[in-house]
């Protein structure tokens, strides 16, 4: 089967939508006919340099669709059912999904560090060339084949466009809040880029009961979408020091919680340095895979402050996303005021630089 895909040949170069082959599913694997794909930071990195991923691939992550066949064995899914595509694979038996924690599931970390899938081959390539797989899902492309654990089946009725959301910005935002800070009712928060990941991070917050919750960013339009979901103060960094904001508004106490949601080492310690005591410094997004980070010993020891992280929301996605459906259809989650944009598959280049612009909050290419 013929498809078409936006591939990344190298780093610092944009995306080519090209037409590559894609072979029959194997034993224990689904063929998925794309309609929506979230454009999402975690891509970008890639795109840029800062995240390492084997190359050529296929990008995106963020996706849903219909199931087009299955290959031999398949049994939780079927031609015509509707899936989002689950980019971190797990197994459901090792310690970390025992434990609830299956996006550290080593089944995952393998996929993806191969680019290949669980038999160690790829089902893409271009005149003969093997095109590695993204995440083990590769999202940017008409047709994909991927891992029978990493297809969940959803109600048909919800749009997939919005389906597509709840894949990666909406588990991986909200789950930072609720899964992995567990953040307390009348707590004070503090969140670090209002992109799709922050203001899901936003509403993760205000629906734990957070009684403030401080969005910071560096565009305006982003700042007002934010307290749309629920912030009740915004911070402009290019304006102001945030850390110094932030204070001010907790009468020089810091808040409860911090989320670091751009990907950027500076913002990790902008979130630590916010803090009040005993407060938590949650880093939600991907930082460059080579960085590091220096916060204060002191600050550690004499104010019990921790500093952690969390990876696709700390979350159960086969429970959890069917949870947020169900939030989502009472009016309790905000879905459709998410997605702002809307890209052909062709203009994906042009969806990215959007991304970089602001403009967006979250965008989709369509196939």
């Amino acid at each position: 089967m013929k498809s078409r895909a936006a591939i990344l040949f190298e780093p610092g170069k944009k995306l080519e939508i090209r037409e590559v082959t894609v072979q029959d599913p194997g034993p224990g694997e689904v063929r998925v006919k794309l309609v929506a794909s979230g454009v999402c930071h975690t891509d970008l990195h890639v795109m840029t340099g800062d995240l390492n991923a084997p190359l050529p691939a296929i990008l995106g992550h963020e996706g849903a669709g219909i199931v087009h066949d299955v290959g031999p064995g398949v049994t939780s899914v079927k031609p015509g059912d509707h899936v989002i595509l689950l980019w971190r694979l797990s197994c459901g038996e090792c310690e970390y999904c025992s434990g609830s924690r299956p996006a550290l599931c080593p089944e995952g970390t393998e996929v993806r560090g191969s680019g290949r899938l669980l038999d160690g081959t790829s089902r893409f390539s271009l005149d003969g060339q093997e095109i590695k797989h993204f995440a083990g899902v590769s999202a940017f492309s008409n047709y994909t084949v991927l891992p029978e654990k990493a297809a969940l089946k959803i109600p048909d009725d919800l749009p997939l466009e919005l389906a597509a959301l709840m894949g990666c910005a909406v588990i991986t935002g909200v789950g930072a809040a609720v899964n992995a800070a567990q953040v307390k009712p009348g707590s004070t928060v503090a969140v670090f880029g209002a992109g799709g990941i922050g203001v899901n991070v936003v509403q993760g917050a205000v629906l734990a009961g957070a009684r403030t919750v401080i969005a910071v960013d560096r565009f305006d339009s982003r700042l007002e979408q934010a307290r749309l979901f629920g912030a009740t103060h915004t911070v402009n960094a290019s304006d102001s020091d945030a850390v110094e904001a932030i204070r001010h508004l907790t009468g020089g106490r810091g808040v409860d919680y911090a989320f670091e949601a751009v990907g950027l080492p500076s913002i990790v310690q902008q979130a630590f340095n916010c803090l009040a005591k005993r407060g938590v410094a949650m880093v939600v997004g991907i930082p460059p895979t080579a960085s590091e980070v220096t916060v204060s010993s002191s600050a550690l020891v004499y104010e019990e402050r921790v500093l952690t992280g969390s990876l696709y929301g700390s979350a159960a996605p086969k429970i959890d996303i069917p949870k947020m459906i169900d939030m989502y259809r009472s009016g309790g989650l905000k879905l459709d005021e998410l997605l702002t944009h809307r890209f052909p598959i062709e203009e994906i280049n042009e969806a990215y630089d959007a991304l970089k612009s602001g403009e967006t909050l979250r965008s989709v290419v369509t196939f």
